[in-house]
């Protein structure tokens, strides 16, 4: 007995003779976007950071350092240095029962992957912007590194904006003699015969298996815009053909809708699939740009969940606000009544059927989909300048994507019941 007192004492003084750093994630802060590259990179110096759930909108501790407090000063990242005591109190307050809040422990910093491409596309990626402008280091792979099984290398795989179907992004009609589209297809019909596929559609159902077994195994996933739907699309048409000849020489199966296979889908369920090649949507899954006209209007809500019982989906939606601006994509938005009844929706457009932000697991493994292309760009076209986020440092629309760059470095812990 005498021995546990005096371990513990030992505890408590070093707990309030420490000095802290604190990283608020409020109004007070004055580059949201570069504060997760800080507490990121702080991982990879072995410096454990607490994420503080629901406090100051999810802020940031760690142990003082003085290389960090640079880091922070030169990003104009707000910081404050708070004594040892003080900390303590902080996490009392976190962790107290009668509090929304708790204490998430980042431990490991995530390997990240990129699904990109070779070469630089006419529109630009939310998730490759905030993870540059944050200064978070990834890494890009495609259809040959995937097919030669080197997403084992990492931890989480960021989805770019993919057409998981062979249909290039149904931009034929729109953009077909367009030489960004012909330089497009090309690459993928090269690709897929380098690696032994008649059609692409065949290499792309192929190459969405594996990231399917990389969940499975335990992996992390982040889609956006297209690469939500067309991800389920694919999984659900194994073995059926929903391309039109336009797109690879032969007929659609007039049936394929009566053959998808739901059961195989991550997140949703009695969707159908549109097999004409003339409508740039591709299945009935994406509500639409149905606010296109009045984007003053067009908003979504984050959901309250639980910290201490529900910690995974409070990380996702970790914001200073509650409301976020929409925005538009080729997949804007996914209709409530078409999802699983084991996907999380994390946000909604309130009085509509329009889910903007959803979350799931897969074996081991977890997938979290986020409708719309770019959060400061309501209607991104081909073709415009990429966003610059030093205008837009404080966006709690890609705030969101950037809580799923640090889920996964979070120690994982039993879920109360």
């Amino acid at each position: 007995m005498l021995k546990y007192l005096v371990v513990l004492m030992l505890f408590t003084s070093s707990i309030l003779y420490s000095q802290k750093m604190l990283i608020p994630m409020d109004l007070s802060q004055t580059d949201h976007l570069k504060a997760y590259g800080v507490a990121y990179n702080a991982l990879a110096r072995d410096i454990r950071v607490d994420w503080l759930l629901n406090f100051r909108g999810g802020s940031f501790m760690m142990d003082y350092d003085e290389l960090l407090a640079s880091e922070c000063r030169l990003k104009n990242v707000f910081f404050t240095q708070i004594s040892g005591s003080e900390a303590a109190s902080i996490y009392a307050e976190v962790q107290s029962e009668s509090s929304n809040m708790d204490v998430a422990r980042l431990e490991k910093q995530p390997k990240i992957a990129v699904y990109s491409p070779p070469g630089s596309l006419p529109w630009d990626d939310a998730v490759t912007l905030a993870m540059k402008y944050a200064e978070v280091p990834y890494e890009k792979v495609w259809d040959e590194e995937v097919e030669a099984g080197k997403l084992k290398d990492y931890d989480w795989l960021h989805l770019h904006h993919e057409d998981f179907t062979g249909q290039y992004g149904k931009f034929y009609v729109q953009f077909a003699n367009a030489p960004w589209y012909i330089q497009q297809v090309n690459l993928l019909e090269t690709t897929a015969k380098k690696l032994g596929y008649q059609k692409v559609s065949e290499m792309k159902k192929s190459v969405v298996e594996k990231i399917r077994n990389f969940i499975a195994d335990g992996g992390f996933m982040f889609a956006m815009c297209t690469a939500t739907d067309t991800y389920d699309i694919a999984l659900a048409t194994a073995g059926v053909d929903i391309c039109d000849q336009i797109f690879d020489g032969d007929p659609a199966d007039p049936a394929a809708n009566a053959k998808l296979q739901y059961n195989r889908t991550f997140a949703f369920d009695n969707f159908k699939v549109y097999l004409d090649p003339y409508n740039n949507e591709f299945s009935d899954i994406d509500v639409g740009p149905t606010t296109i006209n009045n984007p003053s209007i067009d908003y979504f809500t984050l959901f309250d969940f639980s910290a201490k019982y529900d910690p995974v989906p409070t990380m996702l939606t970790q914001c200073h606000t509650n409301v976020v601006r929409g925005f538009l994509g080729q997949t804007t938005a996914f209709k409530r009544e078409l999802l699983k009844k084991s996907v999380i929706a994390l946000a909604e457009r309130e009085g509509t059927n329009e889910v903007k932000y959803i979350t799931g697991n897969f074996g081991r493994g977890t997938f979290t989909w986020y409708g719309g292309h770019d959060p400061e760009d309501y209607q991104h076209q081909i073709g415009e300048d990429p966003t610059d986020l030093a205008l837009h440092k404080n966006s709690p629309g890609y705030r969101l994507i950037l809580n799923n760059i640090l889920f996964p470095a979070a120690k994982k812990k039993k879920q109360k019941t």
